[in-house]
């Protein structure tokens, strides 16, 4: 077989992999979720954990939940997947994902901190 043939091969093979492992919009929110939680409990400040965890049980979740389904835009190019953040009419990339792994951008944080501040100010 001549190098081309196997290195058209090797290139198929590579990206129907990727085509299969390439991770689910449910599993980017779940990773956004989690993070967007992280972000939460940090900028609550409280002594008491136990306090904080009540109130994201109580609230928290859920509005982790719907700010995610509504601002994060999950696109899937088959190979890979790119996440959003649309805000005021904005949107700046926070993630990818491929081969079942998804990487968050640490720009998120900075993201978080405006977005956090927008909203105490309300």
């Amino acid at each position: 077989m001549s190098k081309t043939r196997v290195f058209a091969l090797l290139m198929v093979a590579f990206m129907l992999i990727c085509i299969l492992t390439n991770p689910s919009k449910e599993k980017f929110e779940d990773a956004i979720s989690n993070k967007a939680t992280t972000i939460v409990k940090q900028q609550l400040h409280y002594k008491d954990q136990g306090a904080v965890d009540l109130a994201m049980a109580l609230f928290g979740h859920k509005t982790v939940n719907e700010f995610v389904n509504n601002n994060i835009i999950i696109k899937n190019y088959y190979l890979f997947s790119v996440a959003t953040l649309k805000w005021e009419g904005q949107e700046m990339p926070i993630g990818g994902g491929a081969l079942q792994t998804i990487w968050l951008s640490p720009k998120i944080d900075e993201k978080a901190d405006e977005i956090i501040g927008v909203l105490k100010s309300l």
